[in-house]
């Protein structure tokens, strides 16, 4: 007879090592929320090594994304508004170069950093609606 293993029927088996371990351990989103947690960490310490000009960018940004992360936002929209999002870039490029408006009120945008821009937009986008609809699944 096997003393003691009628009392640890109850838990699950780890299929890597074939330990027994606690039922709720073999729930996946105590592991979930830990990875998540470190991909932000990671993201984190890599915008940290963007040139100047980039972390600039990625500041307002995020700025402008955080104002956007509510629910029924345009920013969680499963076709999202291509104009309304230039309209975003262009108000995000305002705000890192004033002095770039013409006589007549137009903004002269310099390609490149107004490409960078939407890049860095949509990533950050794109990165924050992955985490709103992977939090979500859970409640």
């Amino acid at each position: 007879m096997n003393f003691g293993q009628e009392r640890y029927s109850w838990m699950e088996q780890d299929p890597y090592t074939g330990d027994k371990m606690p039922f709720y351990m073999t729930y996946p989103m105590q592991n979930t929320l830990f990875e998540e947690t470190e991909y932000e960490k990671d993201c984190r310490r890599m915008q940290e090594l963007y040139p100047r000009d980039a972390r600039q960018i990625q500041s307002l940004v995020d700025r402008e994304c955080d104002r956007m992360e509510y629910e029924g936002s345009m920013m969680y929209d499963r076709y999202p508004d291509r104009l309304m999002l230039e309209m975003l870039c262009r108000k995000i490029y305002r705000e890192l170069n004033p002095d770039h408006i013409d006589e007549e009120g137009r903004l002269q945008v310099e390609e490149r950093y107004f490409h960078l821009i939407q890049v860095m937009l949509m990533q950050e986008m794109y990165r924050r609606r992955c985490r709103h609809y992977r939090c979500r699944r859970w409640y």
